[in-house]
């Protein structure tokens, strides 16, 4: 039988490794297809090199409740080098290499950092010549390159510490382990403080949720400086699995290749290899398009109707019988069809994927209805679940026995919340709308050297602000709404929630990325980025287009009077429509949004005030043409 870490027993984090070096030596804990060469790290020689990590920069003269800035991107040195400065008691300030210079800098010198971990010379070189007025001791370079004099790299640092201990740090659970900075897109960024405690409690939490087993394999994509990923991945060492690292350029090949059961990653991601998907199917003749649509439009009755049979459906969690023996007929009568469709289509959806997938997760921000469909169909399972960096960062999770699509799930062990009146603060009966409140272990120490917002975020009792709106459902199931800053104010009074409308928007084949605008206005709007691919399939465009170059060419009448047709379409279709809904006008955008362009944060939100900031000149054109 698998022997598994107890976190409820545990003061720190390097007792994870201690143990799974015990446990399963042998076990692969991490494996690197793409490194040069590659990389297969097993359990027994992580927990050597965390250890040699930590000692090598303890005989540097780093000290337990120093702060040390490691500043790139996912790799199994990232995760050694966390690990190594967490094992000596010191605290890591992390965030991505490709983050803004300025940014970088400001954590460094906010954190007080005393040395710094980077990702190559190019990182280093990034922030010079500034470093050098910073209270720095020391450089380490996760890279083997030949380090600046006076700094060291990867392979020196662990051969410093081979021998050397990590001086019985006493490390307890309420001891910082790191601050993961916000992403700053309003203000300066606050650099949130997490403990070994907080992440202790998630892996207990998790592991209530899901048991795996030593060597089942977890595909990582997501940064792993944040707290969504860095929390999953502690949880699935914690259990003996082999992590692969992926990226975005090789993600299907490594899917087919390592047949993952397990994955976490955002709702961008799942849509990506949706629409990739997709598009195969508008690649097929015809007739074969037609089958795959009836096949996918069964499907969608069958799985609706199973939901209301199992009480799973988010919008009657309560069916009556007569809800049940309607939905019933429907199931008996698709069944069959369902299978078959499973048998000709869906089948080879799940082989692109790997064919081994137990679950996915999907958390950093709600997933799209047709989304959670079109998985639920192919048999694929997702296990959504909320939370926020200040919660380290789960909060609630879908279980696998009470699965509800479009729900947030239900609250970890010791973790309570409450619904209450934006305004008053009063609390608010189940069912009802209101602010979300969470109370539980896993809520953060406060935000680093800035006592006035947290004081903000976590009253006096303990309960955190999480500046979403939601609902709790009579048997505790949370079900998010949207973002209290985010709502959309109408001239009317009207108070509209963007992210259901711009969900049931992305539906449409022909729209990649949507935001909605329209506050203080009489009507909404929409930003499309639209889908280049589905306008080619339909010949309306050319083959190969450039999307800021055909800009243009995009208010042609036709093009125009289909992008109204599927947005109404969409939209009116979707569960809870009102009048208020609907798009009074929309504009095509000349690029998508990326990291790279500053539109998503790193796990592929759309940053609205950037969006907002940059295009306001075609939004106040919108609603004054």
């Amino acid at each position: 039988m698998d022997k598994f870490f107890n976190p409820s027993q545990a003061s720190s984090l390097w007792q994870l490794w201690e143990q799974g070096a015990n446990n399963h030596p042998d076990a692969i804990a991490l494996h690197d297809p793409h490194a040069k060469p590659p990389v297969r790290i097993s359990y027994r020689d992580a927990f050597e090199q965390i250890n040699a990590f930590g000692a090598g920069l303890r005989a540097l003269g780093v000290n337990f409740g120093d702060k040390v800035a490691l500043i790139a991107d996912n790799s199994p040195r990232w995760l050694i080098a966390d690990q190594g400065i967490l094992a000596i008691g010191a605290a890591n300030a992390t965030r991505s290499s490709q983050a803004e210079r300025s940014e970088l800098l400001y954590i460094i010198e906010h954190s007080d950092s005393v040395a710094i971990v980077v990702e190559n010379l190019a990182t280093l070189k990034k922030l010079e010549p500034e470093l050098h007025t910073l209270p720095v001791r020391q450089i380490i370079l996760l890279s083997d390159e030949t380090p600046p004099e006076g700094a060291y790299n990867f392979q020196q640092i662990i051969t410093k510490g081979l021998g050397l201990d990590l001086g019985n740090p006493p490390i307890q659970r309420d001891t910082l382990a790191t601050l993961i900075y916000t992403s700053g897109t309003t203000a300066r960024p606050k650099g949130v403080m997490l403990t070994h405690g907080n992440f202790l409690f998630e892996i207990e939490g998790a592991q209530a949720v899901l048991k795996l087993k030593v060597s089942e394999k977890v595909l990582s994509i997501l940064p792993t400086w944040h707290s969504y990923e860095r929390t999953f991945e502690y949880f699935i060492f914690s259990q003996g699995c082999t992590q692969i690292y992926t990226n975005l350029r090789t993600i299907k090949k490594d899917l087919r290749e390592h047949k993952p059961d397990y994955m976490v990653a955002v709702p961008r991601l799942w849509e990506s290899i949706y629409e990739g998907v997709q598009k195969q199917f508008r690649e097929q003749p015809n007739s074969k398009q037609r089958l795959v649509d009836f096949f996918l439009k069964a499907s969608q009755k069958y799985i609706t109707a199973k939901r209301v049979i199992q009480g799973l459906n988010v919008a009657n969690l309560s069916p009556s019988l007569g809800d049940k023996l309607k939905a019933s007929v429907i199931v008996l009568s698709l069944w069959a069809v369902h299978k078959l469709g499973h048998k000709l289509v869906y089948q080879k959806v799940r082989e692109a994927t790997g064919g081994n997938f137990k679950y996915i997760v999907s958390g950093g921000g709600s997933i799209a209805e047709h989304l959670e469909d079109f998985y639920e169909i192919v048999g694929i399972e997702i296990l959504g679940g909320y939370g926020l960096t200040e919660t380290s960062p789960i909060t609630h999770v879908r279980r696998p026995n009470r699965n509800i699509r479009g729900g947030d799930g239900q609250p970890l062990i010791k973790t309570e919340t409450r619904i209450v009146d934006i305004s008053s603060r009063a609390d608010l009966p189940v069912g009802q709308q209101g602010l979300v409140l969470i109370r539980g272990p896993q809520v953060m120490q406060g935000y680093y050297k800035n006592p006035e917002a947290t004081a903000k975020a976590i009253d006096p009792q303990g309960w955190f602000d999480t500046g979403d709106l939601g609902y709790v459902s009579p048997w505790n199931d949370l079900i998010i709404t949207g973002r209290a800053k985010d709502t959309i104010v109408l001239s009317n009074g009207e108070n509209i929630e963007p992210q259901p409308i711009e969900d049931a928007c992305i539906r449409s084949n022909y729209i990649d990325q949507v935001v909605l605008v329209g506050q203080d206005q009489k009507q909404l709007g929409l930003l499309i980025v639209p889908n280049l691919s589905a306008l080619e399939a339909a010949g309306l465009i050319a083959p190969d287009s450039n999307l800021a170059d055909i800009l243009p060419a995009l208010n042609d009448p036709k093009i125009r009077s289909l992008y109204r047709e599927e947005i109404n379409r969409e939209v009116q279709n979707r569960p809870g429509y009102s009048v208020n809904d609907r798009i009074g006008v929309f504009e095509f955008l000349p690029e998508p949004f990326t990291i790279d362009n500053g539109f998503l944060t790193q796990t592929f939100k759309i940053r609205r005030n950037i969006v907002f900031e940059r295009y306001q000149d075609i939004i106040v054109k919108m609603f004054t043409a």
